[in-house]
């Protein structure tokens, strides 16, 4: 016989848990939140657009009344709103149990973020880089907490570059490659974070998760396209949907026997679909020289510099 396979009824009772998940209004975000607001958590709906925040927060409570699940506003393209839900998150919050960085964006058209940086690595890597930082003091006091980073396939498709890192021109720019790189940057962040979580002795762990691939509207920009069109029915019907999807960064965020450094995926043919399983990414991701190097970067262009406690 095979192993058991993990699903939504391996999870535990999250009574008491305070989690923060970006992108938490729609796709495989509201999938993940709906699960866990009924298995009890304090839940933080961290999203761009307070009114698509509150139609997901009345959608979550239509399934389950009791839900407790409030919305702050956050847009991962603008430092100075990530810092902002820091600073409104510490006010109401002295704990935090699990934070899953969901939100991205994918293959979009060439764009700079708030600051400057390009759209996609700004979002998907810089973004929640920042967020995370900020919120490392009440992520390391609470005991046996937990940053899940949602990465890719796609991270396959590219090695990680520092000379153009952010695709400074726009005739350099290609959509798929930029957002390959920064799922990527996805992984390399959660390994060099675990790694420092180790070497500072802090009690918190750094998991990574991809969810194969599923029908959301992550992928909104490349629907125009004529082959998407003429295929989008067969895609719809063979794409896992976004409630599969999400099992695996589930998985990540409340599996107690996940440890840090893991990387789950789906189990399925080319890891597209199928129940929650221990993955291995690309060797790319796990180089430490590319990881520390990104790291440095990443402080230098955020100002975010994560500052760890001995035993934190």
């Amino acid at each position: 016989m095979g192993a058991k396979k993990w699903t939504i009824n391996d999870i535990p009772d999250l009574t008491d848990r305070i989690v923060v998940i970006t992108g938490g209004n729609s796709g495989l975000g509201f999938e993940t939140a709906k699960v866990i607001a009924k298995k009890g958590a304090n839940l933080v709906l961290a999203c761009r657009s307070e009114s698509r925040g509150e139609a997901a927060r009345i959608k979550i409570l239509e399934e389950t009344p009791e839900a407790k699940v409030v919305i702050i506003p956050i847009d991962l393209m603008d430092l100075s709103s990530i810092k902002s839900f820091a600073e409104n998150f510490k006010q109401n919050y002295t704990q935090l149990h699990i934070l899953i960085n969901n939100a991205g964006i994918m293959t979009t058209p060439y764009g700079l973020t708030k600051d400057g940086f390009e759209s996609q690595m700004g979002t998907n890597h810089l973004g929640h880089f920042a967020l995370t930082g900020l919120l490392l003091d009440i992520l390391t006091c609470t005991p046996n907490s937990r940053v899940v980073v949602v990465s890719s396939l796609a991270h396959m498709g590219w090695k990680i570059s520092f000379k153009n890192t952010l695709f400074e021109s726009a005739n350099s720019y290609h959509p798929m490659r930029a957002y390959a790189r920064s799922k990527l940057a996805n992984l390399l962040f959660a390994y060099e974070l675990q790694r420092k979580f180790e070497i500072n002795g802090v009690n918190s762990i750094a998991v990574a998760a991809h969810p194969g691939a599923s029908f959301t509207n992550l992928g909104r920009h490349r629907e125009g396209k004529f082959m998407f069109q003429l295929f989008r029915p067969l895609i719809k019907k063979v794409l896992p949907t976004p409630k599969s999807g999400a099992l695996s960064q589930l998985r990540a965020a409340v599996d107690k026997n996940v440890k840090s450094g893991e990387f789950y995926g789906p189990s399925g043919f080319l890891q597209l679909g199928g129940s929650p399983v221990l993955v291995k990414p690309r060797k790319t991701s796990s180089n430490p020289n590319d990881a520390q190097k990104l790291w440095s970067i990443s402080e230098e262009l955020t100002g975010v510099k994560y500052e760890f406690k001995k035993g934190g």
